[in-house]
């Protein structure tokens, strides 16, 4: 079993620089706390957690609330979570909250159990997530994906601009009717890409019009109805924006059973990554979201509030357009060409 001594010969400092390292108990040069970071990742060094809490009246666990443990977006923020957490000397708890506000108050209620040190969380709803409880006993709460007015500090995405964005590219492609498919009306996330979207409309000039934005549930039987309902209007949109990865299954779904092509009879972008799409959609764009660097940045401020190494934080990162589409061909697909004069 690798000690702390193992770590401190390694990294070429004292036993006591290596504790007060992984606690934060006393400040340490920066080089110094690298070098010994890289030391416990190289030797694979685990502290006693337990002991450690004992000591300290407090425990090197900090619990990580999510709302949808199956979307690959979620999946990335834990990783990026749990590794920075790992090597400043935490374990974290994870807690699938699946967009239920109950189920999330049962979590939050769990972590004050348990004593955890701190939270991240993706809030199910921005004004019914409570988390007043953790506050008044003093732990810090980050929020990720969502903003809470009352969290110690966040790490969010500019999703207005990324709803501009993902709608301008658009436009650039000559579509001129485009369709959203956006998630629920409650959830500022969704709100907040919506506005993009219509943000980029009215700048563009194009008529603002209701029928062409689908309200649905962020899942794959949302994003699919939406877009049937989509195909039914007498005048089809010949661009989509679908503000969600699982709601873009769905969508992909129902454009290939009623014969629809991308990009020639439709042009879709849709936001953030499906691990298979560049095989079965190569044309398929997508707005990025740097959810690694997420995970890993609210895991930062999270442990620093924790040391009170630093007062509260609110980051915005940027989404990346990825661009996989073509020019469509001239002649729609789905419809007969024009018999031509002899």
């Amino acid at each position: 079993m690798v000690t702390m001594l193992d770590v401190s010969r390694e990294a070429g400092v004292s036993s006591a620089t290596v504790s007060r390292v992984l606690t934060g108990s006393a400040e340490v040069e920066p080089a110094t706390r690298m070098a010994v970071l890289a030391a416990v990742e190289k030797l694979g060094y685990r502290p006693n957690l337990v002991a450690r809490g004992l000591r300290r009246q407090a425990s090197q666990v900090i619990a990580l609330i999510i709302t949808d443990i199956e979307n690959p977006f979620y999946t990335a923020v834990c990783r990026g979570v749990e590794d920075s957490a790992r090597l400043a000397g935490y374990s974290v708890i994870l807690c699938n909250a699946d967009r239920d506000i109950e189920k999330e108050r049962e979590y939050l209620r769990v972590v004050e159990d348990q004593n955890a040190s701190g939270v991240i969380i993706s809030p199910a709803n921005a004004r019914r997530t409570d988390i007043s409880n953790l506050l008044a006993r003093r732990l810090p709460v980050i929020a990720v994906d969502m903003a809470l007015d009352s969290a110690t500090g966040s790490v969010l995405v500019d999703n207005k601009d990324a709803g501009a964005l993902a709608t301008d590219h658009l436009i650039g492609n000559g579509c001129r009717r485009i369709a959203c498919v956006t998630g629920p009306a409650e959830n500022a996330t969704a709100a907040d890409r919506l506005e993009g979207y219509f943000r980029a409309i009215a700048k563009a000039g194009l008529t603002k019009e209701r029928d062409l934005v689908v309200y649905a549930n962020y899942m794959e039987d949302g994003g699919y109805e939406a877009t049937k309902r989509l195909l039914k209007l007498k005048k089809r949109p010949d661009g989509l924006f679908v503000t969600n990865n699982r709601m873009t299954v769905g969508t992909l779904r129902a454009l290939q059973e009623a014969g629809v092509a991308i990009p020639d009879d439709i042009n879709v972008i849709g936001f953030d990554e499906l691990p298979w799409a560049l095989e079965l959609h190569p044309h398929l764009s997508l707005m990025r979201q740097p959810a690694y660097r997420i995970g890993q940045e609210a895991a930062r401020l999270l442990i620093d509030c924790i040391r009170k190494e630093n007062t509260a934080q609110h980051i915005v990162l940027d989404a990346e357009l990825v661009t996989r589409d073509r020019q469509p061909s001239r002649q729609p697909r789905n419809k007969p060409s024009k018999p031509s004069r002899s």
